[in-house]
């Protein structure tokens, strides 16, 4: 006998229309062998008899909340699906008690499915909207298309649809939406700032999507998230509040149900993912990894992410993948939105073999079918691990992830775990220079001589603690002091050191591989998986090492890339110098970041005592050469070098190696008259420092054509510019830069 299921009637506007969840319309594209008949009081749905819910008034023993968590989850995963206990009573504290919730649940247990049906549950009540804080536009993009597979109306307000954003306000001005997904950097927005007030008004239920973000304990803590919480978390006791996350140890869990309130109600279950197949490769170098990672595009199935830690490296290993025969493409944040969402609907689609990524497709990508994750390098820390992995196998029995460590990653985890720390001595800066009056960015930039990027995330910082906001485009101070909180930071300095030391453990295979997962995390129910490379003493896909045709392969392509190095073109604001800079040529570096076919030659090359530079790197230059001077429109005549305090021999060696061979004249045109400006300065106290110490040799002449400018490293630029503008002002005609290493 069917089943009955009748939609509570909530408040209607432009004219007809029932509440989204039970429309006939997106419920019937979902739901086989339904169909929807009209009521006097609504609307009825005809059921298949898997299912069977009544209207409370007939079953005073089914709550509102579980019907439509019911329905909600026949819509998204066919009617034979059934509630979780723990869904069916967050749902429940949500719509029946105006709790604030926290889910802590693995991925693929259904935490959207809460937030869906509470959103469901409310609206049909005429409650407003849901308003949804997601992290990342990838995550928000797939929120959309769930909520549209729930049956509810979604839009989003983020950086790259500006021209949306008045038709979405009209839409929940008019009650015709359903669900609002903002990005956390959205409150420094000053437009979006004024419509906040009125927007939280109005809201049904907030939800905080990724929680771990907002806990400066969270491996992935994120100042301008945990802002826009702390406003939102501010809405009156009768709006209910649902915070969820897959990645939070018991510390993390603490901290945001201490920011929730005292009154959170918390629910965690086991993280064991039983579907995934975790293996680790150790011991490969640089080159051996590309390599693997193309002998396992051959041999593994279906589609899946590669994940690699820097923008720099996704580029390169899609590069090499490309190379090779497969279709992949390399995905980061730098990317423009509609590049990244056709790159995610290509592989949804299964029409890319894998997606070379950063950490920007992490969270809340949806692709129940993802068959696999490699990670070329590790994450800083064993829940970052999880939650990348926790993309692959949601709806697979088997899925396999593998971990191949990097000599490299302890400096790159050294970095992000220092990049947010707060500098006392500058933040004193930007708070003397805040005292007279509210300051623009630039301004700020040059009165503290603070590089742009440091200074954004002290700003984001400082915003977080409430001494500094947004005025317009200006930055102002609060009234607040600030204080350095030692102990904070310290505590935090050491929970980084020990979640690197995990990594280290984890990556050495100490041990099941998920149990260690789950202990990180705190998993009350940690238990041997019995499928991963350490339980199983079985490598999948390539195994321990890769083919060597392969990794030849690797050499070739690595050592042959040609690394280009873009001009400054206009001089700082604030600075004497003022206007286009017509000082530089497009330049060119031997190797970028942590390249896998220099990283093992440059390396000891850096970092031991100064000295000529070997066979090999001189080899690799004159190959740059031949394949650059195809571009050149005029032959150099001259090669000379940026004076340096740290590698003068080096730079000499090469300059000279690259006049002998090139037959160029070598001319000895600049030299240093005081110590090396602070690399960490702003762009125009950089400028105006070296400006100081950085000058034509008496009496040089410098020949009138283009001269090869040779220098060690390559970061801001900034060195080799005003080094360019001395040697065309000497009578240079065009500046050629060539570096060893381009750092990013």
């Amino acid at each position: 006998m069917a089943a009955i299921f009748v939609a509570l009637p909530y408040r209607r506007h432009r004219g007809l229309r029932w509440h989204s969840v039970v429309n006939p319309s997106p419920i019937s594209r979902h739901l086989s062998g339904w169909h929807f008949t009209r009521l006097k009081s609504g609307w009825a749905a005809i059921a298949a008899p898997t299912v069977a819910v009544h209207h409370p008034t007939h079953n005073p023993g089914v709550s509102i909340a579980d019907i439509h968590l019911r329905l909600v989850l026949a819509a998204m995963a066919g009617p034979a699906a059934t509630p979780r206990e723990d869904q069916t009573a967050a749902v429940a504290a949500l719509v029946e008690q105006q709790a604030r919730v926290l889910v802590v649940q693995a991925t693929g247990w259904g935490k959207s499915a809460v937030y869906w049906a509470a959103t469901s549950a409310l609206r049909a009540q005429g409650k407003g909207p849901t308003l949804i804080v997601s992290p990342l536009l990838a995550l928000m993009r797939d929120q959309v298309s769930a909520a549209a597979r729930a049956g509810l109306r979604a839009a989003t307000v983020n950086s790259t649809n500006l021209a949306d954003w008045d038709a979405v306000f009209e839409d929940i001005a008019s009650d015709v939406l359903d669900v609002l997904l903002v990005s956390p950097e959205r409150l420094g927005n000053a437009g979006f700032a004024r419509r906040l007030p009125g927007l939280l008004a109005s809201t049904g239920l907030v939800v905080i999507d990724e929680a771990h973000c907002i806990s400066d304990w969270g491996f992935d803590f994120r100042p301008d998230y945990q802002r826009l919480a702390k406003t939102l978390l501010g809405i009156g006791a009768a709006t209910p509040v649902l915070a969820t996350t897959a990645t939070a140890n018991s510390r993390v869990t603490q901290d945001i149900a201490r920011q929730l309130g005292p009154q959170t109600q918390t629910f965690r279950g086991s993280l064991a993912r039983s579907s995934l197949r975790l293996a680790v490769v150790p011991g490969l170098s640089a080159l051996q990894r590309y390599a693997w990672v193309g002998d396992a595009l051959s041999v593994f199935e279906g589609s899946g992410i590669v994940y690699a830690l820097t923008v720099a490296e996704t580029e390169r290993l899609a590069s090499f993948l490309r190379g090779c025969g497969f279709e992949v493409a390399a995905y980061h944040g730098g990317q423009d939105s509609a590049v990244r969402q056709g790159i995610e609907d290509a592989l949804r689609r299964n029409a890319l073999k894998a997606v070379v990524a950063t950490s920007a497709l992490g969270m809340g990508y949806d692709k129940p079918d993802l068959a696999f994750c490699i990670h070329v390098g590790s994450p800083a820390s064993p829940v970052a691990y999880y939650q990348q992995v926790g993309r692959a196998g949601r709806a697979l029995d088997d899925a396999v992830a593998v971990l191949l460590p990097a000599e490299t990653d302890e400096q790159i985890w050294a970095y992000f775990a220092t990049a947010g720390v707060p500098d006392p001595q500058r933040v004193g800066k930007i708070i003397a220079a805040l005292g007279p009056a509210p300051q623009s960015l630039l301004a700020l930039e040059n009165a503290t001589t603070i590089r742009r990027g440091r200074l954004e995330g002290l700003l984001k910082i400082l915003a977080v603690d409430e001494v500094v906001q947004r005025q317009g485009t200006a930055w102002a101070l609060t009234g607040t002091p600030w204080i350095f909180d030692a102990a904070r930071w310290r505590a935090l300095a050491e929970v980084r050191e020990r979640e690197a030391g995990l990594m280290r453990a984890f990556a050495a295979g100490r041990g099941c591989l998920m149990r260690f997962l789950q202990q990180a995390l705190d998993d009350p129910e940690p238990a041997d998986c019995g499928r991963c490379s350490v339980c199983t003493g079985r490598l999948p896909g390539p195994g321990a090492r890769p083919g060597a045709a392969r990794t030849e392969a690797a050499r070739v392509f690595a050592r042959g890339q040609d690394v280009l190095i873009e001009p400054r073109k206009l001089w700082p604001s604030g600075g004497t110098r003022k206007g286009r800079i017509a000082a530089c040529s497009e330049g060119r570096a031997l190797a970028f970041a942590d390249d896998p076919g220099w990283a093992d030659a440059l390396g000891p090359l850096f970092n031991a005592p100064d000295g000529p530079a070997p066979a090999p790197v001189l080899e690799g230059l004159v190959g740059v050469l031949g394949r650059w001077r195809r571009n050149w429109g005029e032959r150099p005549v001259a090669v000379a070098m940026v004076p340096s305090a740290l590698h003068p021999q080096l730079i000499e060696s090469v300059a000279l190696h690259l006049a002998t061979v090139g037959r160029l004249s070598w001319v000895d045109a600049l030299q240093l008259t005081g110590p090396t400006p602070d690399a960490d300065l702003a762009s125009a106290a950089r400028v105006a420092a070296l400006r100081q110490v950085l000058a034509l040799r008496p009496g040089v002449v410098v020949p009138a054509g283009p001269v090869l400018l040779i220098d060690a490293r390559y970061r801001s630029g900034w060195t080799m510019t005003v080094a360019a503008a001395l040697l065309r002002e000497a009578g240079a005609t065009a500046v050629l830069p060539l570096v060893l290493h381009q750092r990013p």
